[in-house]
């Protein structure tokens, strides 16, 4: 049988689009329907219309560097000038000058523990020495009395050292209280139940700055004649009483999200209540709710500006105070600007990190 020797052979084809291609997600997600296409097209236009504007002020025309308030009362952009004007004030506070040097390396030090914190490597009886060291180095740079160095009164201390000490001592003094309170509210025994259960609703049943004015205000009251517990001290301990009841709530759900077979699997096995807490149960009720629980992280991180009510000098109260000067009071945008941005780089990588730790211990879900 006689074959055509001859063929044509087809035409290339151009490869599909996926959602890897940026056309391709683009059309996923952007321009997937006339709705999305509509909406996409809107917040462009939108975009167009208020970031050229805005970088104007921000970038090209702002004033940068040193410059007086003239120079930024003549200019049509930003002043950010009174940064670097006010920056010690507002990182720092009323913290004396010339000794500024201390908060700053106590501030590295602090961050240096919680970045180290974060190492799953350094999880372990090591974190304990870890955060010893790390909190024993800012008070003592803090509040001197030791190696020469003069003593600085907690009244005096303020800014980003402060609210980063109220923010990390909170979580990490909270957080083995908050589990207690989860497992005790879970308890069999009616009398450990109820305790928890009413501190639980008592203390998530008011706002903090209740709690900060009763720790700051009403406890010395209580106190035996001569005995004075440093504000700092009394806005720490609300700042953890708080945390702790909400935390406690959070991690209670995810207990309660771990079928019943973990339960009976450990009976099994033999293990008593605390091994099987400790081995089986809170593992994973903790991994399942990291989410809920950096959120609480976060929320509390920025719950310390509520200080300044109770005359405690956080990062917010010291801008405030910084901008107390008429010559530079109506540059107070370019300040908040700067705290926000602050603010934003803690709990954005609060936020990242715990997304990457939810996926290195999920597990369950690895292929």
């Amino acid at each position: 049988m006689a074959t055509d020797s001859h063929h044509t052979p087809a035409e290339a084809r151009a490869r599909p689009l996926t959602k890897a291609d940026p056309i391709g997600w683009a059309k996923a997600n952007l321009f997937n329907g006339w709705f999305n296409s509509i909406l996409t097209v809107a917040i462009l236009l939108l975009l167009l219309w208020m970031v050229p504007p805005l970088l104007d002020w921000a970038v090209f025309n702002a004033v940068w560097g040193v410059a007086t308030p003239e120079d930024c009362r003549a200019a049509t952009g930003a002043c950010w000038a009174v940064i670097t004007e006010k920056y010690r004030l507002i990182l720092f506070g009323r913290y004396p000058y010339e000794q500024q040097w201390r908060p700053l390396l106590g501030t590295i030090a602090l961050i240096a523990m919680a970045l180290i914190s974060c190492d799953r490597r350094s999880w372990g009886s090591q974190l304990i020495l870890v955060w010893v060291l790390g909190l024993g180095s800012f008070f003592i740079l803090m509040g001197g009395g030791w190696f020469g160095l003069s003593t600085v009164r907690t009244s005096l201390w303020g800014g980003l050292p402060l609210t980063l000490m109220l923010a990390f001592i909170g979580i990490a003094a909270a957080f083995p209280i908050a589990i207690l309170l989860a497992l005790g509210r879970r308890s069999k025994l009616p009398i450990i139940s109820n305790i928890c259960v009413v501190y639980i609703e008592l203390i998530r049943g008011v706002p903090l700055i209740t709690l900060l004015f009763m720790a700051s205000f009403m406890l010395p009251l209580f106190m035996p004649t001569g005995v004075n517990i440093e504000s700092i001290v009394r806005a720490q301990v609300a700042i953890i009483m708080f945390a702790a009841a909400y935390l406690a709530e959070v991690i209670r759900g995810g207990l309660q999200a771990l079928p019943k077979g973990q339960y009976e699997a450990a009976d099994a096995l033999g293990l008593g209540y605390w091994q099987t807490q400790r081995l089986i149960i809170l593992p994973q009720a903790l991994k399942i709710a990291i989410p809920p629980i950096v959120n609480t992280f976060i929320g509390l991180f920025k719950d310390t500006s509520l200080v300044a009510i109770v005359g405690l000098t956080d990062l917010l109260l010291a801008t405030r105070q910084a901008l107390g000067d008429p010559e530079w009071r109506q540059f107070f945008i370019e300040a908040y600007l700067f705290i926000m941005v602050i603010f934003w780089v803690f709990c954005f990588f609060m936020s990242k990190y715990s997304q990457a730790l939810e996926r290195r211990l999920a597990t369950d879900r690895r292929s």
